[in-house]
């Protein structure tokens, strides 16, 4: 074992547990040491290394297996765990510290696993502590968007177990390439995954839960879930073909919200979608060329993306405004937010010298290469709706358009511009020496970015986008909206079934009051609003009442983790008895 050789994700689990305890200044330490440690426990592990422990009935998990693609990710994702320490130093909350490293070791945790148990764990470990991220804000909106956003990630973890079970229990614990599409543990490992990828319809909790979170959370959320959930397609299902479909439906979905959308963060957060779409449809391909496509754009978009929500949350944390129909006019301000905003949208959009550049140009190329003509001009156009809503749009609206009235703007920590300026560096430096992020993709293919041909044509599209600009200007200009997504079902046809429900047990338990005030009672009562209901003592005048009003939107926890029991209960027996 080499002198400094740990797993990296263990390091930043430890951080989390000491931020919890430990005072402001040491805390302060803990966030920038830990994931400084973990890098260099990243560069001590060799290629090849693999750690397993003995578990129960001769199982063996392999808690810790280095190759190539396990490696790059977890570089980017602890070089990400570090700026986004910085960014949130001044947190002063030790628990929203410590679920951001928890989150971020958990990570690391999913992508060094060797086999479905460990994967499976460290990937409800990232919701749980993801949660987190969500309700430290403690607004209404942000309650109830975390319990949506909790409910939905447990639903799809559960989907992966069931796969996961039918896989252990017919021998294969080890996480591996699937193809079996006659399988069902294929579809259930798949379904569970596509969940947190956020393909659609399945994404709407990314675009309803990320603009909720709290400033410095929004930045980790940005990072880490969708982009682990590729790692496990690139692992698991590349060359799968129906994610080139998937793939490419999110790349122009995702447009399509931004460009309609008035929030910063929601606008950034649907462009997650898209941009993950670029990745999925890159696995479903599943050349050489389109997997490293797919390795590198993980890459590049948890730097520029990261970038992005951290001028996202400087401008939200100076105006205390989130809505692009609120701001305007900021460039004179806020000018060095505004000129690394800019470096952030140029990567986005794949200018050229920017660090997009050399890794969407990679997907397309593979597209062109694999004989998809149709999917390869699908994803230019998405690639232009990118450069209209981010790189223009957004830019322009929040920096540039005149406002009406001049806004009050509080200084930004120096912390928070020193981690932008870090990320804007890293994406700048990627775009002009792409031989620094190529040296490590895992699959042997080889590319050069920096030819007339992709120049051109890069330029040609970005042209095309200014000129759509200009010309509809005034229609794209910001209106206080909402728009609507998947995620209404949820919201409310799903809300009064669910509510249904619930008053039905309630009714049961009022009209056959056998077990009064006893257990049952105190745990339907407690489910049916969890957050609400830690204190106990408001029992005893509503236990028999209805919990639920027409206008209530808390989801009863209860009686999903019920129904998720349930489902576990037929899935193992079907796999006892096969």
């Amino acid at each position: 074992m080499a002198m400094f050789e740990l797993h990296p994700g263990l390091i930043l689990l430890t951080g989390a547990l000491l931020a919890i305890f430990l005072p402001a200044r040491l805390r302060q330490t803990v966030m920038l040491l830990a994931p400084v440690l973990a890098l260099i426990s990243l560069f001590s592990l060799q290629n090849g290394t693999v750690w397993n422990h003995d578990f129960i009935n001769g199982l063996t998990l392999t808690v810790l297996k280095v190759d190539g693609l396990s490696w790059v990710f977890a570089l980017i994702f602890t070089m990400t765990a570090l700026l986004s320490n910085v960014y949130a130093l001044r947190v002063k909350n030790g628990g929203e510290s410590a679920a951001g490293m928890a989150y971020a070791g958990a990570a690391l945790g999913v992508v060094f696993a060797g086999d479905w148990l460990t994967l499976f764990f460290f990937w409800e470990l990232m919701t749980v502590s993801s949660i987190f991220l969500i309700w430290y804000r403690k607004t209404p909106s942000a309650i109830r968007a975390g319990l949506r956003y909790i409910l939905v990630h447990f639903f799809g973890g559960n989907l992966l177990l069931a796969g996961i079970f039918l896989k252990v229990t017919s021998g294969q614990v080890e996480v591996g390439v699937l193809t079996g599409t006659n399988d069902a543990a294929f579809w259930l490992i798949l379904l569970g995954i596509s969940v947190n990828t956020a393909i659609p319809p399945l994404h709407a909790w990314l675009t309803d839960a990320y603009p909720e979170g709290t400033i410095t959370g929004s930045v980790f959320l940005s990072a880490f879930t969708t982009k682990v959930a590729v790692y496990c397609l690139i692992r698991i299902f590349p060359g799968v073909e129906l994610l080139i479909w998937a793939g490419v439906i999110m790349t122009l979905y995702g447009v399509i919200y931004a460009v309609i959308e008035n929030d910063i963060r929601r606008l950034l957060s649907y462009h997650i979608v898209s941009q993950v779409g670029f990745m999925v449809a890159a696995v479903g391909i599943g050349t050489e060329l389109a997997l490293n496509g797919a390795v590198a754009h993980a890459y590049s978009h948890i730097l520029y993306k990261s970038l992005l929500f951290m001028s996202a949350g400087a401008v939200i944390y100076a105006t205390g405004k989130s809505k692009l129909s609120d701001l305007g006019g900021l460039y004179k301000q806020m000018p060095l937010v505004a000129i690394l905003f800019i470096i952030g949208a140029f990567s986005i959009s794949g200018v050229p010298l920017f660090n997009g550049y050399i890794s969407k140009s990679m997907i397309t190329s593979a597209a062109a290469a694999g004989y998809l003509p149709v999917a390869e001009r699908l994803l230019y156009l998405a690639s232009i709706g990118t450069f209209l809503s981010i790189c223009l749009k957004l830019s322009y609206f929040m920096f540039f358009a005149p406002s009406e009235k001049r806004q009050k703007v509080e200084k930004v920590p120096i912390n928070m511009l020193a981690a932008m300026s870090m990320g804007a560096f890293l994406c700048f430096l990627y775009g002009i020496i792409p031989s620094m992020l190529y040296q490590y993709l895992p699959f042997n293919a080889t590319y050069n970015p920096f030819t007339w041909e992709h120049a051109i044509s890069t330029i040609q599209l970005q042209v095309a986008a200014l000129v759509i600009f200009v010309v509809f200007i005034k229609k794209l200009g910001v209106k206080p909206k909402m728009s609507l997504d998947t995620d209404w079902l949820y919201r409310k046809p799903l809300n009064y079934f669910i509510f249904a429900i619930s008053s039905f047990v309630t009714s049961f338990q009022a009209r056959f009051g056998v077990f009064g005030f006893g257990f049952l009672g105190h745990m339907v009562h407690f489910f049916s609003e969890p957050v609400s209901n830690i204190q106990l003592d408001k029992l005893k005048d509503d236990i028999f009442c209805p919990i639920y009003g027409k206008d209530h939107y808390w989801f009863p926890v209860g009686a999903i983790v019920f129904t998720v029991l349930v489902m576990l209960i037929i899935v193992f027996t079907c796999a006892v008895l096969m």
